[in-house]
């Protein structure tokens, strides 16, 4: 067992573990779980030569501040994020995000904040060292379910690091920004029809607000009361990632990676697996739009996706 490790001096707000999550446990009622944005999540990993589905350090708001202890690594943080680099002659550096950085023994990492996105990613060269549950390394915190007995991180805790490779390391910095348009692309939902015409009319033409309550499991948002016409409740049925269900308070839940597998909530959307990522990122009170489009251009948005995050990568190499 390595004894290289990060010692916790602040937890931070959301600190948690996530890879791309388990994907084989919905009829146990698992949820998928993984990282919220999947694209910065493979970045942070390719900026230090991971493979893309290596656990990373996934973080909220107000990030971590680390101490190294025992050895060097090799690091990067993607997302908006502000961080400093305390080296142990005292010396501050500020930060870059998607760049790569070696962190020596006895320096900290202070990850003070994301700035207009909500969630950050760190990861280090060759990996933590965790015990996957159901092929995962996924922390679930609403179910318990993952490293630190599925919790988030808290003071004192230590994350333990996979002895790195300090062979010709390459120093990659990769020209990255985040698309900020607030237009979210969502196909109709099982039960649109369930909802007035003037829900309907207002979905797709009104402007949302991103409230308070929102976290790994869902957003929810505020504005125009969704008039339910037919039914508030329906039979629980499965969910999925970006679906929007609509209780019976007219007010939308986006679902994001720790949802339930199941609800009974009618679903009026659901957000197109290429704005899931901007979806996720969304802080609270800002605002957005929905767009209708068909399944074969969420389809078509998505293969761009792919080719843009794929070309992000191989920008690393």
């Amino acid at each position: 067992m390595s004894n290289i490790y990060f010692e916790i001096l602040r937890p931070g707000v959301n600190t948690t573990i996530q890879d791309c999550g388990r994907n084989h446990m919905y009829h146990e009622g698992i949820a998928v779980s993984g990282a919220i944005d999947k694209r910065n999540f493979k970045l942070a990993n390719k900026l230090v030569d991971n493979p893309l589905n290596e656990a990373v350090i996934e973080f909220a708001y107000q990030g971590p501040l680390l101490k190294l202890k025992n050895n060097k690594i090799n690091f990067s943080i993607t997302g908006d994020v502000i961080f400093k680099i305390i080296r142990n002659n005292l010396k501050v550096e500020d930060g870059r995000c998607y760049k790569n950085y070696i962190l020596e023994e006895d320096d900290q990492l202070d990850i003070i904040s994301t700035k207009n996105t909500a969630y950050g990613y760190m990861s280090v060269n060759g990996g933590f060292q965790l015990e996957k549950l159901w092929d995962s390394y996924s922390i679930n915190t609403k179910a318990n379910i993952g490293p630190n007995n599925g919790k988030k991180y808290s003071i004192e805790d230590k994350i333990f690091i996979k002895n790195s490779k300090f062979k010709n390391i390459k120093k990659i910095k990769l020209n990255y920004s985040e698309l900020s348009d607030n237009i979210i692309r969502v196909i109709k939902g099982t039960n649109f029809d369930y909802f007035s015409t003037k829900a309907q009319n207002s979905f797709f033409n009104q402007e949302f607000s991103i409230t308070k309550l929102a976290d790994r499991m869902g957003i929810r948002l505020s504005g125009h009361k969704l008039e339910n016409v037919v039914s508030t409740n329906i039979k629980s049925e499965g969910l999925v990632r970006g679906v929007i269900q609509v209780p019976a308070d007219g007010n939308p839940i986006i679902m994001l990676s720790d949802h339930g597998t199941i609800g009974g909530y009618p679903k009026i959307g659901v957000v197109i697996s290429a704005d899931l990522d901007r979806v996720g990122q969304l802080t609270p009170g800002s605002k957005i739009n929905f767009k209708e489009v068909s399944l074969e251009e969420a389809e078509n948005i998505f293969k761009a996706y792919n080719e843009d995050t794929n070309r992000y990568i191989n920008e690393c190499n």
